[in-house]
């Protein structure tokens, strides 16, 4: 016999033990437990329980379904409550599993959401600061509102005191 090599897949082996799709079993029973959570089961079951009931009540001996009236329908609502109670927890534990890697997800978002947002705060401190160097619109105006103010009251109509002119 050969030894195992990495570098090609193993071939397939036959085995007594049947093979299933955990995957599709999951989804299957995730619908199941999602159809016993509904009214229509309820309605369903609830209707087959009566018409049974009404059936081996009513009817002779000979055509009911069972010589003891509800003995049958006991091991009937065991049964499917045995395969139900496994099914429920199967899908539960599925979602459990969703919603843990919901959770993960959500919380690198977060993450993710408040490092961008600590950065846009640190970006916007910045601008405020510098927009606190700028000249704003209305310092402008008084700062050439003053200058109007010293041409008009300049000596010979320039702006600049005739002292402190640089044409001398």
């Amino acid at each position: 016999m050969a030894p195992d090599r990495l570098d090609q897949p193993r071939e397939l082996r036959r085995t007594l033990r049947p093979h299933y799709d955990p995957e599709a079993f999951g989804r299957l029973s995730e619908r199941f437990a999602r159809f016993l959570g509904t009214a229509r089961f309820l309605v369903y079951m609830t209707v087959f329980i009566a018409v049974w009931v009404l059936w081996n009540a009513l009817a002779p001996r000979t055509l009911a379904f069972d010589p003891y009236p509800f003995i049958f329908l006991t091991l009937i609502l065991s049964l499917q409550a045995s395969y139900a109670a496994p099914l429920i927890l199967l899908a539960q534990n599925r979602q459990a599993d969703r919603d843990r890697v919901q959770g993960e997800q959500d919380r690198m978002a977060g993450e993710r959401n408040q490092a961008e947002v600590e950065y846009l705060t640190r970006e916007l401190a910045g601008l405020r600061l510098a927009i606190g160097e700028l000249a704003t619109r209305d310092y402008i105006r008084s700062e050439l509102e003053h200058l109007l103010d010293e041409i008009h009251a300049s000596p010979d109509g320039r702006g600049r005191p005739e002292t402190h002119s640089r044409d001398a």
